[in-house]
């Protein structure tokens, strides 16, 4: 698993952060092949995962901006180097915490323009964790510009650093 900077062990660590019950209804947004939904899967979850262009069995289709899940669908939300690619965080944002339950978990890592914290906060969340994880994702990037494999990161001009944020709805 190397969509995202850190591979599994990101994914366990971010797991292990939200401190979710196994059983927990966990959804991946962006969840791409499903290597995550796999990962949740076995261990204990009920995963399920949502991209636009899924690559995987374990992975629907849809818009993470509007995924059509009812109102708290959700014990929690896991994303990986996905929102920023919507284009619109806010919108991912607001729609994470409209299918999350009171008290469910986004547990996110991504490239942010903006300071983070606020963003969480503006869009509801509680913030438990926040991981400045910049240097990692410059390493990672650097290695999939080389390999010739960064072709859907478009990052404009400007500084940006890459977090891992855990946040509750409260």
């Amino acid at each position: 698993m190397n969509g995202h900077p850190g591979g599994a062990a990101h994914t366990r660590r971010m797991l292990a952060l939200g401190a979710l019950a196994p059983g927990s209804r966990v959804l991946d947004m962006g969840a791409g092949a499903g290597e995550t939904v796999a990962l949740l899967r076995g261990s204990g979850y009920d995963g399920v995962g949502l991209d636009l262009a899924p690559r995987g069995a374990n992975v629907r289709t849809g818009d993470f901006l509007r995924t059509g899940f009812p109102d708290g669908s959700f014990d929690g939300v896991i994303s990986q180097c996905a929102f920023y690619l919507s284009g619109d965080v806010p919108g991912a944002l607001a729609e994470s915490r409209r299918i999350l339950k009171t008290g469910g978990v986004l547990m996110l890592s991504d490239v942010f323009f903006e300071p983070p914290v606020p963003l969480l906060t503006r869009a509801g969340f509680s913030v438990l964790v926040c991981e400045d994880m910049t240097a990692q994702w410059r390493g990672y990037y650097l290695e999939a510009v080389w390999r010739g494999a960064a072709d859907g990161c478009r990052v404009p001009r400007g500084k940006c650093g890459y977090h891992l944020l855990i946040g509750r709805k409260e």
